[in-house]
């Protein structure tokens, strides 16, 4: 109801103000040069024919050079009206200046010529400035021997500021006697004095019967063209100056432009109502395009009004002899329209304001601007590891990313409107009871166990939630890095701040007691050798089965371990559990060498090097046996200190391996200053190699690289039989991933060894119990 107000005054506030601006500046010059145009190019739009009532005689540049120089003497003139009198012309009506005298006997020729004509002359009567710049005129009549018998006519021409001649009047006072214009006696019309009208040039001037003066004179025409007609004589040829501009035509006689006044005339002057019926017409249509929603709209209703304005004009010009003004009705819709534009871009900026220009969805502003009413609480999705699938998708297919992620969490648990409320953060209300919102927390992190498809790639998601009571968008978006932090599925903001940190310590404690206790395990993932096509390495992962709290996930509690300084004993228990797990194999007689993952926050840490160091120079299995992988990222925090710590780790012939490579900025070429065996390709590139030309030419250059280099290469997330055989077809050495086999127990293992080679078509094992932390077993390294 109050956007359909606001809408309402909005038009009527537009619709004011175009009226304000056209009617403001209706009579300004500016305006004025584009309506004379406007009108020039509309009267040309149907041309008219002359009456043919009227006959132009001309003193053209013929009649000059057969009858002397100028001017002639009056004789000319009598012998004139004779030949039309004879002719039995209506009317001779002269645009030459007889206002001094000339020859006596050519002056009383010409008198008495009139005198005895039947046909009614008319002779000129003007009013001209004394001078150039001066604003007193001179008033000029033909001479009294020439009055006596003759009627008078003004044919005063007045141009436009631009000195076009646009209109004539009908009459004006000379001599302090009002006298009728010429137009205006040729058409037998009458006027006041002083009021003008606008010449009709839609009328073809060529159209007009045009006889040349020396041919009148000597009698070399045919009288009856002129039995009955008006006839004009005045000067056209270029000699004799007398011209004037005109709209359409350019440059023409003033004899010419006194034809056409009175051509006007003899069809009835045309009315002329204004701007106001154009403006009214301007205004209704200006609501139409006042209601436009786009910037198409405005564009095609403004267009059609205006074609619709000049069709109306035209039509009442040509049909009606009505003159209508359209500027102002024109400039009208103009401005109406230039509003409302504006007025659609300041929507559109709102809109945008309000909107996740990656995927459109609704952003933090319009979660704060809406009212959530019966909001229970408000909730944030937080996704981990974001600027690592970033790098993978790339900036473009975030967007998609987004919406796919948004699909999945809705098909999980229904949402009804969600808001992208930072790079990384979906929120949403919840109206529903505690437990529920919880519930949906859960459901949603378990539909993100299946990988997205992205483009082609197939995404791992992990997300972490956090839950503030109302619509507190601040305390929820707290809340979910708050989990993130901890690695916690949720987190409410309510919870005590010390009851976070005793938690946080409690957990910790109970991991010291499950490494004394055994509750932790060490499972392992075979690794398949692609050239002989059996197990030759395992990667060993780390799970925690809690008496009380059941299955722990490696991402809620490895960050721990590693914010309270207790990475360290855990990296170290696995590193003993793996030997030890290795020595059995060995003595079982099966060839197999294992990868331990450490820390990030270890590789610079005396403290864990030198303890690393003791565990390895006693253990008891061939060193080679053993690979300690570190992420690409960890070594180079510090890629000096990294550099001398893993020198320190081959000196005792232990393999070093760089783990997720591809997801950081180094190269190979500066890798190779690590003491290297083994590269391993993150499984973001390796998924859909085979079917990515991007991925796959980057898993290609990068295992040609590396065995340029010596290096072995592992390629970790294999799930599809096609996959597998694109990367034995590109020479890669070995394959780690839920198709050759999922993470399994010691004792498990030792039964799939023993068949030393798996099939070389592998049936993939079902993944609806897959670990959600086979890529994480022991810390942001992984």
């Amino acid at each position: 109801m109050l956007n359909a107000i606001s809408g309402t005054l909005k038009s009527w506030a537009i619709l004011i103000v175009s009226l304000l601006v056209a009617v403001g500046v209706s009579q300004a010059g500016w305006l004025r040069m584009f309506e004379d145009e406007q009108r020039a190019a509309v009267g040309q739009i149907a041309s008219k024919t002359a009456s043919g009532d009227l006959h132009l005689i001309e003193i053209d540049a013929a009649s000059l050079a057969q009858s002397g120089k100028w001017p002639w003497p009056r004789d000319h003139y009598a012998r004139l009206i004779s030949q039309l009198n004879e002719a039995g012309a209506r009317s001779v009506v002269f645009d030459i200046d007889f206002s001094s005298n000339a020859t006596a006997d050519g002056d009383e020729a010409f008198a008495n010529a009139i005198a005895q004509a039947e046909t009614q002359v008319v002779l000129p009567t003007f009013a001209q400035g004394a001078s150039e710049n001066a604003d007193e005129e001179v008033e000029a009549l033909p001479i009294p021997t020439l009055r006596r018998n003759s009627s008078l006519a003004s044919v005063s021409v007045r141009p436009d500021a631009d000195a076009r001649v646009r209109r004539m009047v009908f009459g004006t006072v000379t001599m302090e006697t009002p006298r009728p214009s010429l137009s205006a006696q040729i058409a037998g019309v009458s006027g006041a004095v002083g009021q003008d009208f606008a010449i009709d040039f839609s009328i073809d001037p060529s159209t007009i019967p045009r006889h040349s003066f020396v041919d009148i004179e000597r009698g070399d025409f045919d009288r009856s063209q002129l039995t009955g007609k008006d006839v004009l004589v005045g000067a056209t040829a270029i000699e004799l100056g007398d011209r004037y501009g005109v709209p359409t035509y350019g440059v023409v006689p003033g004899v010419t432009i006194q034809a056409l006044a009175a051509e006007t005339l003899k069809a009835g002057a045309m009315t002329e109502l204004g701007f106001v019926p154009l403006v009214v017409l301007a205004i209704l249509l200006s609501i139409f395009v006042v209601r436009s929603g786009s910037y198409l709209q405005v564009a095609v209703r403004t267009g059609v009004a205006l074609v619709l304005l000049i069709t109306v004009e035209a039509a009442a010009y040509h049909s009606a002899r009505i003159v209508l003004e359209i500027m102002p009705a024109a400039l009208l819709l103009i401005v109406a329209a230039l509003l409302q534009t504006a007025w659609i871009v300041r929507v559109m900026l709102q809109k945008e304001a309000l909107l996740d220009s990656a995927t459109g969805m609704p952003n933090a502003l319009a979660f704060e601007r809406r009212v959530h009413d019966g909001a229970e609480f408000t909730v944030t999705a937080f996704v981990k590891g974001f600027d690592s699938i970033r790098a993978v998708l790339g900036q473009d297919a975030l967007g998609k990313f987004m919406d796919r992620l948004v699909d999945r969490m809705r098909s999980a648990h229904p949402i009804s409107r969600v808001y992208r409320t930072d790079t990384r953060m979906i929120s949403w209300v919840h109206t529903g009871d505690y437990r529920h919102l919880i519930d949906a927390c859960e459901q949603i992190a378990f539909a993100m166990e299946k990988p997205l498809d992205v483009g082609g790639r197939r995404v791992d998601v992990h997300m972490s939630f956090g839950i503030a009571s109302g619509a507190d968008l601040v305390a929820a978006s707290r809340a979910a890095s708050h989990a993130g932090d901890e690695g916690k599925l949720w987190h409410a903001h309510e919870d005590a701040e010390a009851a976070i940190i005793e938690q946080r310590v409690s957990l910790m404690g109970e991991l010291d007691e499950a490494i004394d206790a055994d509750q932790l395990k060490v499972v392992y993932q075979p690794k398949l050798r692609l050239e002989t096509n059996r197990i030759e390495s395992v990667e060993a992962l780390l799970r925690w089965q809690h008496p009380t709290r059941g299955f722990l996930r490696p991402d809620l509690f490895i960050p721990l371990a590693e914010e309270t300084n207790r990475i360290d004993r855990l990296t170290l228990f696995v590193l003993r559990r793996t030997i030890s797990d290795l020595l059995g194999w060995i003595e079982e007689g099966l060839d197999v060498s294992a990868a331990v993952n450490i820390s990030a926050n270890l590789i610079t840490s005396e403290r864990f090097i030198s303890a690393a160091e003791r565990v390895l120079k006693n253990m008891p299995v061939p060193s080679e046996r053993l690979i300690l992988e570190v992420t690409e990222s960890a070594a180079m925090l510090d890629p000096e200190v990294a550099a001398r710590n893993l020198e320190r780790f081959r000196a005792l012939g232990v393999l070093i391996s760089i783990d997720d490579y591809g997801t950081g900025q180094s190269t190979l070429s500066y890798l190779q200053q690590l003491p290297l065996k083994e590269l391993k390709i993150d499984r973001a590139f390796v998924q859909n190699a085979h079917k990515n030309r991007s991925d796959g030419l980057m898993v290609r250059s990068t295992i040609d690289l590396a065995h340029s280099l010596g290096l072995r290469v592992v390629c970790e997330g294999i799930e599809e039989q096609a996959c597998l055989d694109f990367l034995r077809d590109n020479g890669c050495d070995y394959a780690q991933g839920y198709l050759i086999a999922r993470p399994m127990p010691p004792k498990d293992l030792t039964e799939f060894l023993r068949r030393r080679t798996v099939p070389l078509q592998i049936i993939p094992l079902p993944t609806e119990n897959r670990d959600l932390d086979e890529k994480r077993p022991l810390g942001p390294s992984k």
